[in-house]
């Protein structure tokens, strides 16, 4: 399977618009006829709130024979690369898109970026585009549609959303901003995929399903088995339609803005001394208790000490789960990768306190 991309970070934070340009560029239609395409690629943009499982769904798709040729791009809200280090069976570089939202970017770099996609040597047969968990989908969706280079060139396939069936009437029924993004990924979904169900009780899928019907009628509702999800159910399936997006927003083919909640904030954290687990863990379930009605989100990958093994947890509120993840390679760095996503969160405490922990560590491994 061949997945691939380049690094490219975005810091912008406010969307801008380029003028339409009169015609398509020649290299769209070098690169489709270089590559025998008759068709334009078709793009996934895979969406939902913090912490709902969009990074679980993305490796569960890249696991599949379908995926071969897919180049996979990885937006996150922070400066430091989580769930990119959690795709599996990629043979290069994920390309990343960090420290902002791909809806607040200038749009031209998201152009750009395909670009250099669609120019390389390898041949692409469909683009997966991973959000962050605040992204409004709207203008991402506006971007396919009216820039030349990419509506000549491309083609929405679908707006894949996850919903937490555990926190999404809890995401809803934040009004603390004007503008509900929970709400506003379901609203543009092809695909609602219902993730969490273990945890939601027995009437967790059809109590999430009213929710979901509530705000789009016209989803396709997709409830995993055994915790997967069927594929087929999710690419190459021609959802997308654009009478259904003009119906929910009429100016979605004129400049759209869209501004994140200025009180939600993301803390990252790099520490390259490891950290003893007992002592960071212990740590880390006193943080969410006092701090989980803010926390919308944590994730990391950690070294710990004594252990040949990343280990990789990931919160919402306050649930937290953790595991053993891959062996750490003999050339990598051995750097904890931390980042926390809430609301009134003290970034310097946060990292103070970490730092301790690291130094605590140390000095047990050398007593």
């Amino acid at each position: 399977m061949t997945l691939f991309g380049r690094i490219c970070t975005l810091t912008q934070v406010a969307i801008t618009f380029a003028p339409k340009l009169a015609s398509a560029p020649k290299w769209c239609k070098e690169a489709q006829g270089s590559m025998g395409i008759s068709q334009k690629i078709p793009v996934t943009i895979l969406t939902g709130f913090l912490g709902s499982g969009k990074t679980t769904l993305l490796n569960q798709l890249l696991e599949s024979g379908l995926m071969a040729d897919s180049a996979v791009i990885v937006n996150e809200f922070g400066a430091i690369s989580i769930d990119a280090d959690l795709v599996v069976g990629v043979d290069e570089e994920i390309l990343q898109i960090n420290n902002g939202c791909i809806c607040c970017t200038v749009r031209n770099d998201l152009v750009t970026t395909i670009t250099n996609l669609l120019s390389g040597p390898r041949p692409i047969r469909r683009i997966l585009i991973e959000t962050t968990g605040l992204a409004d989908p709207a203008p991402i969706i506006q971007s396919f549609i009216v820039d030349e280079v990419l509506s000549t060139a491309t083609m929405l396939d679908a707006v894949v959303t996850v919903v937490d069936a555990t926190h999404i009437d809890r995401w809803l029924a934040d009004q603390s901003s004007g503008e509900n993004v929970a709400a506003e990924q379901i609203a543009f979904a092809d695909v609602a995929v219902v993730s969490k169900l273990d945890l939601a009780g027995g009437d967790g899928l059809a109590k999430c399903e009213t929710t979901i019907r509530a705000i789009n009628s016209m989803a396709r509702v997709v409830a995993p088995t055994g915790g997967r999800v069927n594929v087929a159910e999710i690419v190459d399936i021609g959802a997308f339609d654009l009478k259904n997006c003009l119906a929910i927003e009429p100016l979605i083919l004129s400049d759209l803005e869209h501004e994140h909640d200025t009180s939600v904030i993301s803390v990252e954290v790099r520490e390259e001394r490891p950290l003893d687990g007992a002592r960071f863990f212990k740590w880390l379930n006193a943080f969410v208790q006092q701090n989980g009605d803010h926390l919308l989100r944590c994730k990391g990958i950690l070294s710990l000490t004594g252990e040949a093994r990343r280990w990789v947890f990931h919160g919402v509120h306050m649930t937290l789960e953790g595991r053993p993840g891959r062996p750490w390679a003999a050339n990598e760095p051995r750097v904890s990768a931390i980042v926390f996503i809430g609301k009134g969160l003290d970034g310097a405490r946060i990292r103070n306190e970490i730092a301790e922990l690291a130094s605590r560590a140390r000095v047990s491994s050398l007593s």
